[in-house]
């Protein structure tokens, strides 16, 4: 199963828009992705569930798929982490 370790670069990290932007991106992908940080794995596309895990600014967290095209989906799902989704939301 392909992953990716992230860090999260928007300001306030993975909570509300920034989290439903980022569930939003990743319920529309062909696979399911799931989002981990520490030892707690939820599924990408639920925002209670990324909000759960409570991810702050500079946290690392590992996303994993499984499917035809999950290293794409990987790639676009990182790419939107590692950017300020504080500014792309807003």
């Amino acid at each position: 199963m392909p992953e990716r370790r992230v860090t999260v670069a928007s300001a306030s990290g993975l909570h509300a828009r920034p989290a439903a932007l980022f569930c939003q991106t990743a319920a529309a992908g062909p696979v399911p992705v799931r989002i981990s940080k520490g030892d707690v794995t939820v599924d990408a596309a639920s925002i209670l569930g990324v909000m759960r895990l409570g991810v702050k600014q500079g946290d690392e967290v590992v996303l994993a798929a499984e499917g035809a095209d999950a290293d794409h989906v990987l790639d676009e799902l990182s790419a939107l982490l590692e950017r300020d989704l504080d500014a792309t939301a807003a």
